[in-house]
């Protein structure tokens, strides 16, 4: 095998899974972390498709199953709080069959577990540089470490350092689609119980959900902007671009607001997705968000990763390490499932935010008279059929 030794940078989904393939066929990986240790709790995340066969020949799709969010509704609510419209929670979370939403923390957690005894972690540690070398590549670490590898993959996320380093500046590849997302812990003082609930005004939109497997809940906002000028470490400036844009609306909204000065997880962003002609270059490549994010729009940000993770590593297995065949292949595999989730976030992020009044009220009639009409199964399922369709866009092979 040649090739063996490959650092995996980010030990979020995409790089744990891809650190469980390589090991299992025989690779050597290393995980680095810029966080002081795995990243647990987070927002609720979908495995949908072919992601779910994925799980599945890990061996942890029961144990996903035991650790789902158990959902049971979805609502929209009135400034005030009276539930005007509400579906089942996966018909809610465009959810069928054998698809399950967990928090992204949990699966985390399952995937290092499955990883940790056999693959080297180095937490609270990035990479700073990156050269090539006659056969390898040297990494400088930030603490000004350095080593040589076989390979290097980033999986850094939207914001990925290493494509930075190695592709070329972020705004070259990061395309915003006109939105910013914020999420964070809060209290549960609605008392909900596996439930989410959704408030709608005109260019942005308010939610609060509870889980099964969390005794708190998450409250996250959806809306619609240009470009904000903020530095990504300041989260003070972020919460006020946040409060701003809410400042005229009411529901719990400004209760909510109030909380994320003390949550310790607070997290806001532009939604945007990665468009990049390239995977890889040389001895690097990229997988999942910091290759190709899908935005959180698009629902299909783990499921990207986690099958990007089988086919990179089993791409290298078949090429029997030879980097080179096994990049080309692997772009080969994944590029039509990319672009076919990657129109879902523009598709569904102008449904999560109506941009009127008029349209506000149109959605939530339907939404109130969706359970009582003839062939409502069918109705939900052509809604439901784009991401399904994009979620089983390719055929995995046996490596």
């Amino acid at each position: 095998m040649k090739n063996r030794t490959v650092l995996i940078s980010g030990a979020g989904v995409a790089g744990t899974a891809l650190a469980y393939w390589l090991r299992r066929h025989g690779f050597a990986p290393t995980v680095v972390e810029r966080a002081p240790a795995l990243r647990d709790g987070g927002y609720k995340v979908d495995i949908r498709g072919a992601a779910v066969e994925v799980a599945r020949r890990m061996g942890v799709l029961d144990q996903i199953r035991r650790e789902r969010t158990d959902v049971r509704q979805g609502s929209f609510v009135n400034a005030a709080g009276r539930r005007v419209a509400s579906m089942e929670g996966d018909d809610f979370g465009g959810r069928t069959g054998e698809d399950a939403e967990l928090l992204r923390g949990d699966l985390n957690r399952m995937l290092y577990d499955l990883t940790k005894d056999d693959v080297e972690y180095l937490f609270d540690s990035s990479i700073a540089a990156v050269a090539d070398t006659a056969g390898g590549v040297r990494v400088t670490f930030d603490s000004g470490a350095t080593r040589e590898f076989d390979l290097v993959v980033g999986a850094d996320g939207l914001r990925s350092v290493t494509r930075r380093l190695v592709f070329g500046p972020e705004e070259d590849y990061v395309h915003d689609l006109g939105y910013h997302v914020s999420i964070f812990s809060v209290g549960n003082h609605l008392g909900l119980d596996r439930e989410e609930v959704t408030y709608v005004s005109p260019g942005r939109t308010a939610l609060m959900y509870s889980t099964a497997k969390d005794t708190g809940a998450k409250a996250m906002f959806l809306f619609a902007s240009g470009p904000l000028e903020y530095d990504r470490r300041d989260r003070e400036r972020q919460q006020s671009l946040l409060a701003a844009a809410y400042a005229t609306d009411t529901w719990e909204v400004p209760r909510l607001l109030a909380a994320m000065s003390s949550a310790p997880d607070f997290y806001f962003d532009s939604v945007s997705q990665v468009r990049m002609d390239r995977w890889s270059k040389g001895r690097v490549v990229l997988l999942g968000d910091a290759g190709y994010c899908a935005s959180p729009a698009s629902g299909q940000g783990t499921s990207l990763a986690l099958v990007g993770a089988y086919v990179l590593a089993g791409e290298l297995a078949a090429a029997g390490g030879d980097h080179g065949a096994a990049f080309d292949l692997y772009e080969k595999e994944m590029r039509h499932f990319v672009e076919e989730n990657q129109k879902l976030g523009p598709q569904n992020v102008k449904h999560m935010v109506l941009g009127s009044r008029g349209l506000i009220r149109f959605q939530m009639t339907m939404l109130r008279i969706m359970p009582y009409m003839p062939g409502k199964d069918r109705v939900i399922a052509k809604i439901l059929e784009p991401i399904h369709k994009a979620a089983n866009a390719i055929s995995l092979k046996d490596y």
